[in-house]
């Protein structure tokens, strides 16, 4: 009833626990960015149809993923590093078959792990759109993309389990380098930030429209690093999830910071300054 597209680059290494997660799937697709380890060769000899292309930017390549001939009218979208939980698997099926033809996507609750440790306070943004008719979703900007729906979004109980850290911090830190500078040049040609609505932030009648001004907003604010990790902290709650809470919300501040930098960076490089 469920097909299942998982997006790689060089995922050897999770991979391989990602389909053991999919068991129930009989039509799994993976859409690799031209892997340079062992990728491809585990999807295909575990029976996936893989198809290769060049990596854009994360929204088109969501975009192409959704138009592979998949044998269902429902796709499951997830990463190599993320792990439906069995309570989910069985959900799904359960959900499709008992929605109207107006529904066109489901959110869920992802769940995110540092060190074991189920980040339940730190984590900023838990509910993903992943559950997606073919043909009704459409992603935008170019980095942290947005699923936009054609038609009714509904929420799913249970949770996807998400190992942000299988990798290392080193991974982590590696591949948030490259986000800041993506968000920095947003930034800079206004595109994060041009959804800045408060009345959507606060009183729009989409949980995620509200999410989108909601961080539209948080960029036009001074002092974002400190924010961030006072909010994550003291409001969310980060300490409540020990030390890998605290870990957590202090490598999310850092972010903010790089972003900031490298905004400022961009900008001295253009107007001829020295760096």
């Amino acid at each position: 009833m469920i097909s299942a597209l998982i997006l790689t680059y060089n995922e050897e290494q999770d991979l391989p626990g990602c389909l053991d997660s999919l068991s129930w799937c009989d039509d799994i697709h993976v859409l690799d960015s031209n892997s340079t380890d062992a990728t491809r060769d585990i999807a295909a000899a575990r029976g996936a149809h893989v198809t290769t292309r060049a990596f854009d930017n994360y929204a088109a390549q969501r975009n192409a993923g959704m138009q592979l001939p998949f044998k269902y009218p429902w796709v499951f979208v997830l990463d190599a590093d993320e792990r439906p939980t069995p309570a989910l698997s069985a959900e799904m099926p359960r959900a499709i078959a008992a929605v109207p033809h107006l529904v066109s996507a489901f959110r869920l609750r992802r769940r995110d792990f540092l060190w074991g440790t189920w980040l339940k306070h730190a984590q900023l943004s838990p509910f993903y759109i992943r559950l997606l008719r073919v043909g009704k979703v459409n992603y935008t900007r170019d980095v942290n993309e947005v699923a936009e729906v054609d038609g009714v979004t509904m929420s799913l109980d249970s949770p996807l389990d998400h190992l942000a850290f299988s990798k290392g911090i080193n991974h982590w830190i590696d591949k948030h380098n490259k986000y800041a500078t993506a968000e920095a040049l947003l930034l800079i040609d206004g595109a994060a930030t041009q959804h800045a609505s408060l009345r959507q932030a606060l009183l729009g009648s989409d949980f995620h429209a509200r999410r989108v001004a909601q961080k539209a907003i948080f960029y036009k604010l001074p002092l974002r690093p400190l924010i961030k990790w006072y909010y994550m902290m003291f409001v969310r709650g980060a300490i409540l999830d020990g030390r890998a809470g605290i870990t957590y919300a202090t490598l999310q501040s850092f972010y903010e910071f790089l972003i900031d930098i490298k905004r400022r960076e961009i900008l001295r490089r253009r107007a001829g300054l020295p760096l």
